[in-house]
């Protein structure tokens, strides 16, 4: 029997982060990440970079519902007041719809990543 503990993909434990984090060990997590795991912009999906991008520049969005005040009702995120979150839809090759995966941001500068329609996210470390 074989136990491995602290282990990461970089083969060096990084303090203060989950073995869920997927960002390099030289970001710092910030304190609003609040527990999440966080994961670097660059290794998110393409169609993630894409959304991000078209934040960064206010649009167009390709759905009406982008930019669309996120409520948190899953309580997920930080607990902030109803208009603090806004969410983008990532495209997900293959769907005729939506999909699942979005981005959240917060007024405070805070990015999510959601590919699973809000039941887990991680926070994006730019």
């Amino acid at each position: 029997m074989v136990l491995l503990t602290g282990c990461s993909s970089t083969g060096t434990a990084v303090p203060g982060r989950s073995a869920a984090t997927t960002a390099s060990p030289a970001a710092a997590v910030p304190s609003w990440a609040d527990g999440l795991p966080a994961v670097d912009a660059a290794a998110l999906p393409a169609q993630a970079r894409e959304t991000l991008a078209l934040i960064d520049r206010g649009g167009p969005f390709p759905y009406a519902a982008d930019g669309g005040v996120f409520g948190n009702f899953e309580r997920e995120l930080p607990r902030h007041g109803r208009g603090y979150y806004h969410e983008y839809t990532v495209r997900t090759p293959g769907e005729g719809d939506r999909g699942a995966r979005r981005i959240v941001t917060g007024q405070g500068g805070e990015i999510y990543y959601t590919d699973d329609h809000y039941d887990s996210f991680k926070a994006v470390l730019r």
